[in-house]
């Protein structure tokens, strides 16, 4: 199995959380416009070629201020797998670039972005992987500063009373073509889930919740073992 190849096979596991889908989210998410074509005149492109409205240009600046304006979070996650697996647990983040994946057992999972690498542990098998965050899925999620009209190959805008959805298209070396769904919320522009669909078309989904933007994680969640599980 090539270095791309199992990457891939990580994601179509669900051991990389890039939430469960609420049956009323899923509904409303349905409700939402089918593509990204404006309701008024143009008044953006994106990198993809995306036509914006005003209102679709104001939806994402508003989100944006609001991700930039977050440097730490800390909350719980839910997360349901392609094969429909569902698991819970914690996260730390701090961007740019740090973020830790607590997954709650029996999932022997853990996942570590350090700034720069990240490691995908799994402690039953004794096993660590190890991939450059910028080849990587996650790069998006925790970049410093995020600009997603501009910096984002964005295929879709879309919002109704209850959610903003973004969809984005990410192409690395490593981890082939992805699409990133990202729901925020429609009020207070949170970022409340996002959805993975992998190169083979299949689908890892987050729901973050109880989130904490005020508490400052320990550094040492961050911090990746380079040695570990080595033979």
């Amino acid at each position: 199995m090539n270095r791309l190849t199992k990457f891939s096979a990580i994601l179509a596991l669900g051991a990389l959380p890039l939430a469960s889908v609420a049956l009323a989210q899923n509904a409303a998410e349905k409700k939402q416009q089918p593509n990204a074509q404006q309701q008024g005149p143009a008044v953006a492109v994106t990198k993809s070629g995306v036509r914006l409205d005003a209102k679709q240009v104001a939806a994402l600046e508003r989100v944006t201020k609001f991700f930039n304006s977050t440097a730490t979070l800390v909350g719980k996650f839910h997360q349901i797998g392609p094969d429909g697996g569902k698991t819970d647990g914690e996260f730390f983040m701090q961007r740019p670039g740090r973020v830790r994946f607590q997954y709650d057992e029996p999932s022997p999972i853990e996942l570590i972005s350090d700034g720069s690498s990240v490691a995908v542990r799994n402690r039953t098998l004794a096993t660590q992987d190890i991939y450059p965050l910028g080849q990587t899925p996650l790069r998006f999620l925790l970049a410093e500063k995020i600009d997603l009209l501009n910096d984002s190959n964005i295929t879709n805008v879309f919002q109704d009373d209850i959610f903003i959805t973004v969809v984005i298209e990410e192409k690395s070396q490593i981890a082939g073509t992805h699409r990133l769904r990202m729901l925020f919320g429609a009020k207070d522009n949170q970022l409340k889930q996002w959805t993975i669909t992998d190169p083979q078309g299949f689908d890892t989904t987050v729901t973050v919740f109880d989130l904490d933007s005020k508490t400052r994680p320990d550094p040492g969640l961050f911090k990746i073992d380079f040695t570990r599980y080595q033979q």
